[in-house]
């Protein structure tokens, strides 16, 4: 949304002759919430001045938590509730995937004590693992070491387990490594720590997620046997 990108079509705003999920589910008889990234909103519309007319709230959104565009400070994050800014009770703790998901729980715990035979729909999109890799050190901590052997040996150990598991079938051949990617040999000692703790937080930062995501649906466990989700990072 954030850019027109040439095509045919794509002006980098949905018209408002088309109607969202979220929209179509409303109208239907569902609450509707989404907490997270919004990156569905033109930048030249994404302030406290609106217009509005693309943010969650007036795109099918019954209650929207997060914040707009692809990428905030998780321990800082500019976050909106509807279309009001809003300062975050930030402890040394703090992590907003963590705020995030604590919000969603209290919405549906709430919908499902007030109005137990509505249907609910919720959007949840985690900040991650986008830039910036924002991550509770605990969690990094868990993976010191673990990309020492560089992105090379990795690819084999990552495709022998593939198979090992039955994802990928036996005969399964590695690909050549792209050209524009460096061999791990060549880069400096130096380069080599570096890239080796971005690993570390990337891994950490997937898993905290996890983590999170495991603590919604855990969380409306109790009022749903079921749901159905689908997810991008």
């Amino acid at each position: 949304m954030e850019l027109a990108r040439g095509f045919h079509g794509n002006t980098g705003i949905r018209p408002n002759s088309i109607a969202p999920l979220a929209e179509i589910l409303r109208l239907n008889g569902y609450s509707t919430a989404m907490f997270g990234k919004y990156h569905e909103t033109p930048p030249w519309e994404a302030s406290v001045s609106g217009r509005f007319d693309r943010w969650p709230t007036h795109s099918g959104f019954d209650k929207f938590y997060g914040f707009i565009g692809g990428e905030t400070n998780q321990w800082a994050p500019a976050v909106y509730d509807g279309t009001v800014c809003v300062e975050v009770e930030r402890g040394p703790d703090y992590h907003f995937t963590t705020d995030m998901t604590d919000k969603a729980i209290q919405w549906v715990n709430a919908q499902q004590a007030l109005t137990p035979d509505k249907p609910f729909y919720i959007y949840y999109a985690t900040g991650a693992t986008h830039a910036p890799h924002h991550v509770p050190k605990e969690y990094i901590e868990k993976y010191k070491g673990r990309f020492d052997q560089g992105w090379d040996k990795l690819r084999e150990e990552t495709l022998a387990r593939q198979k090992a598991m039955g994802i990928a079938p036996e005969n399964t051949q590695l690909t050549e490594r792209p050209a524009e990617i460096p061999s791990w040999e060549s880069q400096t000692p130096e380069q080599q720590r570096l890239f080796a703790r971005q690993m570390e937080v990337f891994a950490a930062f997937a898993e905290h997620t996890d983590h999170e995501v495991g603590r919604l649906v855990a969380g409306w466990r109790k009022w749903v046997n079921w749901t159905i989700g689908c997810s991008s990072m």
